[in-house]
């Protein structure tokens, strides 16, 4: 959720200025705000810290002799390593998974800020994973949430081994990048090139957050290179989303994922909707929520009682395809 708070923030600065600056050529764009540092949160006594290579992380061994399945996390928009992340990191190890709650950016050895993040990162971290002592390579899942649901989608278009895709909150394209500005570049690089996106849709005058990604959809027949290739992925997919998410559409876009499935002749992903639900709607359940986890739409017994009934479901789908 930290991330989700973040990302709006930003982007409601960016809207407020390109509106102004659209509607007057004589007005400047109000500049970026200074926004806090990506969250990179400690492991704790259940993990340890990674920072060998490219990869920097926290890990979370499975407990017990033999040869484990293991699960990568990928957090949102908060960076580092965030704390929603972190808590389905340790959940899932309390769950009998190794785990990697990578980090993507905001790191040492990682892009500053959420823009022209290489995708080499995820199959380093995958590689990763994979050596570690205990873990069985050929039973590995991914899980990722809001803007690291496109890393998660992204990275298991480029592994077919991944065995379970888990992706919340999500998005069917690539986007761009937070720039702290109101220039658009790249979320993702690739080979050192950047990765095509679909464009925010500021220039049709957007009023919220929500706008500049629902009124962009309708423009994806002329930036289809930005449509992620999720019939490229091998193992079996679940989305999560909250038919209220009032950050970006994340229902229509899980429709826009299993029509591009049913298209290329490829099976159905699990669709888990929650109608009372915002982009709060995944995540460890609760007992003592926040108002916030409603700030991003639905209501608060919405989004709690969809992380109640989403959370032990996904653990369930990896469990059943991981083999634990």
């Amino acid at each position: 959720m930290i991330g989700a708070y973040r990302m709006r923030r930003l982007i409601l600065v960016l809207v407020a200025s390109l509106a102004a600056s659209f509607a007057s050529a004589e007005v400047k764009p109000a500049p970026p705000p200074q926004m806090p540092p990506p969250v990179v949160s400690d492991p704790g006594p259940e993990g340890s810290r990674v920072a060998t290579g490219k990869v920097f992380a926290n890990y979370f061994p499975a407990k017990g002799a033999g040869l484990h399945p293991a699960v990568l996390v990928l957090g949102g928009s908060e960076g580092g390593l965030g704390v929603a992340a972190l808590r389905d990191a340790k959940a899932l190890q309390a769950e009998g998974f190794a785990v990697l709650q990578l980090c993507y950016f905001g790191c040492p050895g990682t892009p500053e800020h959420l823009f022209d993040v290489p995708l080499e990162t995820f199959s380093e971290g995958l590689a990763w994973l994979r050596a570690q002592p205990g873990v069985d390579p050929d039973r590995i899942g991914i899980e990722g949430g809001s803007k690291g649901s496109e890393a998660a989608l992204l990275a298991a278009t480029r592994d077919r081994r991944l065995k379970a895709v888990v992706v919340t909150m999500p998005s069917s394209v690539s986007w761009p990048g937070i720039t702290y500005s109101a220039e658009m570049k790249p979320s993702w690089t690739e080979g050192g090139k950047p990765l095509p996106y679909l464009p925010y849709a500021f220039a049709q005058a957007p009023k919220s957050v929500f706008d500049i990604y629902n009124m962009a959809l309708p423009t994806l027949p002329q930036h289809a290179d930005g449509v992620i290739p999720v019939e490229r992925i091998g193992g079996p997919i679940m989305l999560v989303c909250g038919e209220a998410d009032n950050l970006w559409p994340s229902c229509p876009m899980s429709d826009l994922i299993a029509e591009r499935l049913k298209a290329k002749g490829r099976p159905a992903p699990i669709i888990l909707r929650y109608a009372n639900a915002g982009h709060g709607v995944f995540g460890v359940p609760v007992d003592q929520p926040s108002p916030k986890i409603a700030s991003l739409g639905g209501t608060v017994g919405g989004n709690v009682a969809a992380r109640a009934d989403s959370w032990p479901k996904s653990v369930a789908f990896l469990k059943a395809h991981l083999g634990l």
